[in-house]
């Protein structure tokens, strides 16, 4: 089946996009990369998206992240659409944005990378392609995946945040708690044996007495 799983290589495809001519491993260089598909141009969700991703540009980039957007269309549509999306932000009408956006006229990117959307369909009854979501490391491999349905707008505020723990994570012994924000307390992960915790979190290990009596939440300062 195509598409991509957790753990799985970004594959080192070659593209047409707004900004030129790309190899996606080149593209990525060895920074983390955030990959997002649209069902296609000069739709109001996808306006509504781009533009916030437009204006978060400064944010990913901060966070070393290579931005870049797949739609369904072909370059000269994606240049024209970008002058709608940058007067939607109140900025000048300019055919270019922060990140580049990938051609994908005949879908063989969509289609390859699992991102076709078998419920939601043009007006020729083709499918449209989902809102996906991949975050690859300076690995190269996959570390995050979510799938909207073409009809519900993406959360960028959430996506950042799952990179900021993702990052954090791979630096750290730590995993992030439900609604964890960045500054909030995190949990050290069950491998961590109590003796080396101390070592590894000077901010100190608080444990969470439970009935169970084991003793599997453990809290510490986000470690810097």
């Amino acid at each position: 089946m195509p598409g991509l799983l957790l753990g799985d290589d970004a594959p080192n495809f070659q593209a047409d996009t707004t900004h030129g001519p790309i190899h996606f491993h080149e593209f990525l260089g060895s920074s983390w990369g955030i990959l997002f598909s649209h069902p296609r141009d000069f739709t109001p969700v996808c306006t509504t998206e781009l533009g916030r991703a437009a204006k978060l540009a400064p944010e990913f980039a901060r966070r070393n992240i290579k931005m870049i957007a797949l739609s369904i269309d072909d370059v000269s549509d994606h240049l024209c659409w970008s002058k709608d999306i940058n007067a939607y932000n109140g900025d000048e009408a300019k055919e270019k944005l922060p990140f580049p956006i990938i051609a994908d006229s005949k879908r063989e990117l969509a289609v390859q990378l699992g991102m076709l959307d078998p419920d939601e369909r043009d007006k020729d009854g083709i499918p449209l392609t989902a809102r996906v979501v991949f975050v690859f490391g300076p690995d190269k491999k996959l570390k995050l995946s979510i799938l909207y349905p073409a009809t519900t707008g993406r959360n960028f505020d959430e996506i950042l945040r799952v990179v900021d723990s993702l990052q954090l994570t791979a630096a750290q012994k730590v995993a992030t708690p439900v609604d964890w924000k960045p500054g909030d307390q995190v949990m050290v992960i069950p491998s961590v044996p109590d003796e080396e915790a101390k070592k590894l979190f000077p901010g100190g290990v608080h444990t969470k007495e439970l009935p169970s009596g084991k003793k599997y939440l453990r809290y510490t300062p986000q470690p810097q």
